[in-house]
C-alpha cells in the first residue's frame, strides 16, 4: 500500500496533478498508506496515454463506459472502494482486458462480443435482466471498442514524435554528459 506522496513520487507528478486526476476519474481519495498498487497502476495509465496525446475527453468518455460496462456484468459486487480499477496492474490474458479498466471480461476485445449472461456477481440474480432495464452490455461494449481504436489511432499516430523525442532527449543528454566531463578553461 502507497501513500498520496508516493504515489507523486513514484509517478513523477506533483499531487495537485494527482488530485486533479482524482477528482476528474472520480476516484475515492484515502488518508495514509492506504492507496493500492492497483491504483497507482492506473493513474500510471492515464499519464501515460496522456503522454501519447490521448485527449483527456476520450479517456473520460471510455472510462465512464467502461464502468458500466462492469456494472452490467456485476462485478462492481466485491465491496471494494476501488472495484473499478482493482485489475489494473494484471498481465493475464491481455487481450480480454479493458483498456483503462484492465478489468478481464472473459473473451477477447477483438472478437466484439461478450457473453450475455456473463455475471461476476455472487448473489441472486435481479428480477429483470439488464437488457430488460434498458442496459445493454453489448451495446455499451461496442461503444468501448469504438473509443478504444480511436485512442489506438491516435497513439499509432504519436509513435513517431515520441521516437523523435526520445532521439532529441537521447542527444541531448549525452551533449549535457560530455560537457560535464571537461574541465572549463
Amino acid at each position: 500500500m502507497n501513500t498520496f506522496g508516493d504515489m507523486a513520487k513514484a509517478l513523477n507528478r506533483f499531487p495537485v496533478q494527482l488530485s486533479t486526476l482524482q477528482k476528474q476519474f472520480s476516484l475515492p481519495a484515502f488518508e495514509g498508506a492506504a492507496y493500492s498498487d492497483a491504483y497507482q497502476t492506473f493513474l500510471r495509465t492515464v499519464i501515460s496515454l496522456r503522454t501519447l496525446n490521448v485527449s483527456d475527453s476520450a479517456l473520460l468518455d471510455l472510462w465512464h463506459l467502461e464502468k458500466k460496462l462492469l456494472q452490467l456484468l456485476h462485478a462492481d459486487s466485491t465491496g471494494s472502494a476501488t472495484w473499478f480499477l482493482d485489475e489494473c496492474g494484471r498481465t493475464t490474458h491481455p487481450n480480454c482486458r479493458l483498456l483503462l479498466a484492465n478489468y478481464d471480461i472473459g473473451m477477447s476485445l477483438d472478437a466484439q462480443g461478450v457473453q450475455p449472461g456473463l455475471n461476476f456477481d455472487k448473489k441472486p440474480r435481479e428480477l429483470f435482466a439488464g437488457t430488460e432495464m434498458g442496459e445493454d452490455a453489448m451495446r455499451v461494449l461496442g461503444e468501448i471498442l469504438e473509443i478504444r481504436a480511436r485512442i489506438q489511432a491516435d497513439i499509432a499516430a504519436e509513435i513517431p514524435h515520441v521516437r523523435a523525442t526520445l532521439r532529441r532527449a537521447t542527444t541531448m543528454n549525452k551533449h549535457n554528459a560530455h560537457s560535464h566531463t571537461h574541465p572549463k578553461r
